[in-house]
Formats: C-alpha cells, sequence, structure tokens
C-alpha cells in the first residue's frame, strides 16, 4: 500500500574515510523514533569469493562495477511505496553475500549512506537531497587504516597497498567527479561545519510530513 505520504530520501556519499557514515549516525541520533530508517550501500556489494585474504590488497572494490546498484533502486522504490524491503547482507571477511538478510521498514526519511551512491546516475536520480561528505586525502587515509585495523583484522601494508592501487584512483576516476551533483557539501576538516550541518537538517526534518 502506497503511504499517505512519499519518503524523503537523502543520499549521504563521500570518499572511504570521509566520515559520512559518522555524519549519518550523528544525524540519526537526533530524529525523533521511527521517524527514519537507513540504508548501508556497503550490503550490495557482490560476491567475490574467490578472492581470499591473500590478494585482497590487490582488489577493486571502489569501482561502481562491484555493487549491483539496481537492486538498491529496486528497494529504494520499494520503501518509497511504503513496502518494507529485505536488504542483503556482505560479509567483509569472506568477500560474499550471506543467506541471511535484515529487513528495513518505511519511514518518513530514508537515509542512504555509501561511497558511491552520487557516481550511478539513475541511483542518484532516486535522493531527494544529495549531500556529500569531504575531507582530506590525508585524513581519509588515516581512517581507512584505522577501520580496516579494529574492524577487518587487516594490517597496514595491505590497506596502504590496496589504497595506492585501486582506492585512489578511483576516488579520482568515480567518487570526486560525483561531488558536483551534490546539493551540499560537507567539509568534514573544517571545526563546526557538520554540527552545523546536522543542526540545519534536523530542523528541517522535522517540518517533513509524518516526522
Amino acid at each position: 500500500m502506497s503511504p499517505a505520504v512519499e519518503p524523503f530520501v537523502v543520499a549521504v556519499a563521500g570518499g572511504s574515510g570521509s566520515g559520512k557514515s559518522t555524519f549519518t549516525q550523528e544525524l540519526t541520533r537526533r530524529f525523533p523514533p521511527g521517524s527514519f530508517s537507513v540504508v548501508l550501500l556497503d550490503d550490495y556489494y557482490r560476491s567475490r569469493p574467490d578472492i581470499g585474504h591473500h590478494n585482497i590488497d590487490t582488489a577493486n572494490f571502489d569501482h561502481p562495477d562491484a555493487l549491483e546498484f539496481e537492486l538498491l533502486r529496486t528497494h529504494l522504490a520499494e520503501l518509497k511505496a511504503g513496502r518494507a524491503v529485505d536488504c542483503p547482507v556482505y560479509d567483509f571477511t569472506t568477500h560474499s553475500r550471506t543467506s541471511r538478510t535484515h529487513r528495513v521498514e518505511p519511514a518518513p526519511i530514508i537515509l542512504v549512506d555509501g561511497v558511491l551512491l552520487l557516481s550511478h546516475p539513475a541511483l542518484a536520480e532516486s535522493f531527494d537531497l544529495r549531500i556529500f561528505v569531504e575531507a582530506s586525502a590525508d585524513m581519509r587515509l588515516i581512517r581507512r587504516l584505522e577501520r580496516d585495523r579494529t574492524e577487518r583484522g587487516r594490517p597496514v601494508e595491505s590497506t596502504l597497498k590496496q589504497y595506492l592501487t585501486s582506492v585512489r584512483a578511483m576516488h579520482e576516476a568515480f567518487v570526486e567527479p560525483a561531488r558536483a551533483t551534490a546539493h551540499l557539501i560537507i567539509h568534514n576538516d573544517r571545526p563546526g561545519q557538520a554540527a552545523d550541518a546536522i543542526r540545519r537538517l534536523v530542523e528541517f526534518a522535522l517540518r517533513l510530513p509524518g516526522v
């Protein structure tokens, strides 16, 4: 059944390690319960079980072809129509989708978090608001090193090799050009700008129907 008011869909994009996930978490923390749902682009990676840990640092996960954008578009259309979706669950240790799914319910605000969200033109049209979280290359690399070490158990050498082999080039080829399509750019290196943006977005969201 279609919702009385179509959800407001927000993309939070930006380079790997830019701080977009932290931005999304801070934003949702200030929304009223039940007013939002979150969808992660990372869940839509295609299975790559043949990679293995021995050559993970040379695998290219940062090209748009690594993601199933059409499935995400279908799920966003379902959520806009007021229907729940079962999102895939991706395992970064095996580089494949698991047999599990997790349910995302429709809500007045749908937040979608992902590096390459704005690089796919047809998908970008699905968003009512496109946010690009920006940070310096040094800061993005430092954050990626820390994430890979603490969350994925990867050695620094592996993360650096992958960064130099594919991440940096893919950022320059796909992520940075898509920045021009954003409605709002958050400079995460500038003190207070993210917090100010969150405050303004919450004020705006609280005026949306159904929130």
